[in-house]
């Protein structure tokens, strides 16, 4: 069954900030991120539960890829799949959650 994809905001700017910081040193690097990111995001719609399990949430509906050296959250619903954040694999995951609330 294939689901609606739907970036939440805050993934959308995590990545914004991603790929800003990536064009830094190299903007075809950046632009190759974005697609890839992108474009595993948009395979959810139809393979949703490949992903694992986030061991920080312990719910069988929010699960991650990993895209290079990033965490693609998202949330399983019936109709659709939710990205709701892209976070660096280095970053403290309860840090980076707390930033976002600021």
């Amino acid at each position: 069954m294939a689901r609606n994809v739907i970036w939440a905001h805050s993934a959308e700017e995590d990545l914004d900030v991603a790929a800003e910081y990536i064009h830094r040193d190299s903007p075809a690097y950046a632009a190759a991120f974005v697609h890839r990111i992108l474009k595993t995001g948009q395979s959810l719609s139809e393979f949703a539960e490949r992903g694992r399990l986030v061991p920080e949430f312990k719910t069988h509906n929010i699960r991650e890829i990993f895209v290079h050296n990033y965490r693609l959250i998202y949330r399983i619903e019936e109709e659709r799949v939710s990205i709701l954040a892209l976070i660096h694999g280095r970053r403290d995951f309860n840090s980076a959650l707390s930033e976002r609330e600021r």
